[in-house]
């Protein structure tokens, strides 16, 4: 099943990626706000209270993760980028000396 979601995503554009990840991202980091008001708000039992804290770790780890994910993600975007302008700046140049050069 892992190698079916690693074919998907190899046809997803990074930019795609990067969306995706960011609303998981948001949707994260709205539920660890909704779960640090009700820990401040509400009254809990000791046991409700670790429980809310437990949980709250996992999505503070899982929103760190994410991020990290974000960042190698962008810098790869940032890279398909430079490579796409050199492309072009090369393809600028055979035209200029090739098409200009005969005149």
């Amino acid at each position: 099943m892992a190698k079916v979601k690693d074919k998907r995503r190899e046809k997803i554009s990074v930019a795609t990626e990067i969306d995706r990840l960011e609303d998981r991202r948001a949707r994260c980091q709205d539920n660890l706000d909704r779960a640090e008001y009700r820990s401040r708000k509400e009254k809990l039992s000791e046991k409700e209270r670790q429980e809310l804290d437990d949980e709250m770790a996992i999505m503070s780890e899982r929103v760190e993760k994410l991020d990290k994910e974000l960042q190698m993600l962008r810098g790869e975007n940032r890279r398909n980028m430079l490579l796409s302008v050199a492309l072009l700046a090369v393809s600028t140049l055979f035209y200029y000396v090739f098409i200009y050069s005969e005149e």
